[in-house]
């Protein structure tokens, strides 16, 4: 929740115009933004071969009486693409349940769009050393009862929510560690052929001085990049260390 209307598009603007100089095309580049630059954003985002569209919420409903709101068919009318579903924010404090994300995913991959699932555990958990069962569960009761047609259309996004903004870091190895563990649940449900195929970003403070070694790490396959993304530069930065 940053940057008001003038302010995200000019930040919006730097990115997409540093983009065409510095970072390769084969870079797919998301910006998921608050609502209200969507449509603006839109006309600048077209043009452009690998820059899209993306929102950070949508409603689970097609439409209706669910004032404050966006349901998927307005966010398809200003040519979003990608929805973050599960955000360990929304997960926090607005309380969503597994069970109503799964509501989330499937009315995205029924309009055609791409949700970037979150999945990720606390410190509590963490520290009980029962982190790989929470994810698990995070995983089987909200996109596990996909088709294999659908689960190939996800992107997955792990976010140690120990590791944000907490002032504790999560090694190279233990981001390596989580991403291998989701893609092993994803392969035991749906086969590995399919597992392989998924992108799965890592979203735990990635920025400029250590995306380079995370996206080295063989199942990091991107950043769901949160603070650095403010600044075009950090932004950039971490694309073209992948």
């Amino acid at each position: 929740m940053n940057k008001t209307l003038d302010e995200g598009l000019t930040l919006a603007s730097e990115i997409i115009n540093m983009a065409r100089d510095e970072v390769s095309e084969d870079v797919v580049l998301v910006m998921a933004t608050p609502f209200i630059h969507l449509s603006s954003l839109s006309k600048m985002v077209q043009p452009e071969k690998n820059v899209f569209l993306g929102a950070q919420n949508v409603n689970d409903h097609e439409s209706g009486a669910y004032t404050g709101e966006t349901s998927v068919g307005m966010l398809k009318s200003v040519g979003v693409e990608y929805i973050i579903i599960g955000h360990s924010e929304r997960r926090e404090y607005f309380h969503e349940s597994n069970e109503f994300l799964a509501k989330k995913v499937k009315i995205a991959l029924d309009n055609g769009l791409t949700p970037i699932f979150c999945c990720g555990e606390p410190l509590e958990i963490r520290e009980n050393d029962t982190h790989k069962e929470y994810v698990a569960k995070q995983l089987e009761e909200s996109i596990f009862g996909l088709s294999p047609e659908e689960i190939g259309k996800l992107v997955v996004a792990y976010e140690p929510i120990w590791a944000i903004g907490t002032g504790k870091t999560a090694s190279n190895e233990q981001a390596q560690e989580m991403h291998l563990e989701i893609r092993n649940q994803i392969a035991a449900k749906f086969g590995q052929e399919l597992a392989d195929d998924i992108s799965i970003l890592y979203g735990g403070s990635m920025k400029p001085s250590n995306s380079k070694e995370l996206l080295a790490q063989p199942d990091v396959d991107g950043g769901l990049i949160g603070g650095a993304s403010l600044k075009s530069r950090d932004f950039i930065d971490i694309a073209k260390s992948y």
